[in-house]
């Protein structure tokens, strides 16, 4: 659930994504504070309060966290808030795109070049898969294969395969097969990702 606590307002909304369910309090106002209990699992956070201070004088925005220890949801909650500013540049016909990272469902290396298959299109990036891989190990992206990465964010199912392999459909139905190699790590990172 969801608390918004101000002096004069209190308007509800009913917030639904993923494991977190509630109500979401909104407020026209300069200063909002919320609330957060996370039923996550048998697991919860209890009391995370999320200021909101908008105010024209702000010239950039500026996230503080406040915790008694680095746990694995608030590592989560950084690498989400990082990916939404993470960029890269991608060429196609010609042209140099920038790409944001969390609209890029994977990349594969195919004979020296390297391709960002995102949302909107395909793009060739002049950097080496394992630089990429450098970049975005720690935005969600996983090693599928030698010549493979994928964003687990985009992933919609995950079956078995033969030899120990597993087929992964992302966004777009598309299917990318993990190689034995990777696959019980990557079990275990998901497992531990929905956790």
């Amino acid at each position: 659930m969801y608390y918004a606590n101000n002096k004069s307002e209190y308007l509800s909304k009913k917030c639904n994504s993923g494991s977190k369910s509630g109500n979401l309090g909104l407020n026209s106002g300069n200063l909002v504070q919320l609330q957060l209990i996370w039923l996550k699992n048998s697991h919860i956070i209890k009391n995370m309060k999320i200021t909101i201070n908008t105010d024209s004088q702000y010239t950039d925005t500026e996230i503080v966290i406040n915790c008694p220890r680095l746990s694995d949801d608030i590592e989560k909650m950084l690498c989400t808030l990082r990916m939404y500013d993470l960029k890269l540049t991608g060429h196609k016909e010609g042209k140099q795109y920038i790409i944001e990272a969390k609209n890029i469902m994977y990349i594969e290396s195919l004979e020296k070049h390297c391709f960002l298959y995102t949302i909107n299109g395909i793009f060739e990036s002049s950097l080496k898969l394992y630089e990429l891989e450098e970049k975005l190990s720690v935005f969600s992206f996983l090693r599928a294969s030698k010549n493979c990465l994928f964003n687990i964010n985009h992933i919609q199912s995950i079956e078995p395969d033969l030899d120990r392999r597993l087929i992964l459909t992302m966004k777009k139905d598309i299917k990318i097969v993990v190689s034995r190699q990777y696959a019980a790590g990557i079990k275990q990172i998901l497992e531990d990702f929905n956790g």
